[in-house]
Order: structure tokens, then sequence, then C-alpha cells
């Protein structure tokens, strides 16, 4: 059997703003959850959804690139590539203070909000929780770390797009930490997306929506 083709593929296009269905209103909230698995094109498709907006909060919760970890430096430098020059970018785990707008001008509180990703914002919490270190008392401290999210998101007037793993379709993990990580973030991509107007799921690179 012979595959015939008519002529070669062409380059694919470079996408541009996908659009986000509903309206949003000045006031009132607008929550996004995008899930996926690795390179599954969430981050992308959260982009995406806020392609066209003159100013977007980037808020990246994963750890500072540095020479350590040439893996994670080279995926933080191709998301930097990615994003448009004029989105402004804060790394940081207090999400509580983005989604409530503490400390910033009326202004400022109206700027959409890109968070990638939960995922590393609830591995952080983990670590500065002293979870994996036993400290006492690490387990209430990661509930209320993750109860503080859970309200701002609740209470949020922005326009929040969220991104974040879908980790409860592969294999299971080796290690009892990984098991613990596994379960936390399940709990997290519920209780999230049960306070969203849309959730997205990617994979294979194709957002297709939930809600």
């Amino acid at each position: 059997m012979r595959l015939i083709r008519g002529r070669d593929p062409g380059p694919l296009a470079a996408p541009g703003a996908l659009p986000l269905p509903g309206r949003p209103r000045r006031g009132r909230p607008f929550r996004v959850l995008v899930l996926g698995g690795a390179r599954s094109g969430k981050s992308v498709t959260a982009e995406r959804l806020l392609g066209n907006r003159d100013q977007v909060d980037y808020i990246a919760c994963g750890p500072r690139a540095d020479d350590g970890d040439p893996d994670w430096a080279e995926r933080v430098r191709l998301h930097r590539e990615r994003r448009p020059a004029h989105w402004t970018t804060l790394e940081t785990l207090d999400l509580e203070a983005v989604l409530t707008g503490r400390d910033l001008s009326a202004a400022r509180q109206r700027v959409p909000v890109l968070i990638d990703c939960l995922s590393t914002w609830l591995a952080g919490v983990m670590d500065e929780s002293g979870l994996w270190a036993g400290v006492e008392g690490a387990d209430k401290e990661l509930s209320g770390r993750v109860d503080g999210l859970l309200d701002a998101w609740r209470s949020t007037t922005r326009l929040m797009v969220a991104v974040s793993n879908e980790v409860g379709l592969g294999v299971v993990p080796p290690t009892a930490s990984g098991v613990r990580y596994r379960d936390e973030l399940g709990r997290l991509n519920a209780q999230v997306a049960a306070e969203c107007e849309q959730v997205w799921l990617c994979t294979a690179g194709i957002a297709r929506r939930l809600r």
C-alpha cells in the first residue's frame, strides 16, 4: 500500500488569538481554567485566549530559571519568547494578592490575568509548608493556603485565565510523595473548575471547551 500525496504539506500558519466565548463584563468575575497534560498545548491555548488584549498580567508560579536545571531554564526561555513583549510578568506564589488586586490601582485591577500554572503553585506551596520535610503543622498550613486561594478565586472581579496540569490520567506515581501531589492537584483542579465560567481541556494540541 502506498500513500500518494499530491504535494508536500506547507508550513502551519502561526496561531492567532483564540476567541474567548462569553462576555466578560467590567466589575464582574470571568474565570477560565485550561487543563491538559505535558506538552498538550494548554499554555499556548491560555495565551491565545488573551492574545487580543492590550495588557495582561502574566503570573509565573514556577521556580526561577538557573544553570542548575538546564531543562527548566529552556522551558522558561521558550515561554518568555512566546509571550507578547507588552505583557507584564510577575513571579510569585502569592496568588491571593493577584486575585484580589490587593495593593493595585483601580485601573490595574481591570487588567486580565494569566496564571501559569496552578501545578507549579501547588508544588511550591507544598514545599514552603514543610510538607516534604515533615514539619509539624505542614498539613494545616497547606490546607490554609489552598483555602485562601479558593476564597480569593471565588471573590475575584478580574478576568482570570489559569493553567493547570491534568495528572490523573497517567501512570500511578511510584512514590508516596508523588501520589500525594497527584491527589492534592486533582482536588485543587476540581475545586477551581467548580468556580469557573469556562473550563477547557487540551489534548495533542487541540483545545476543547468542557464548560
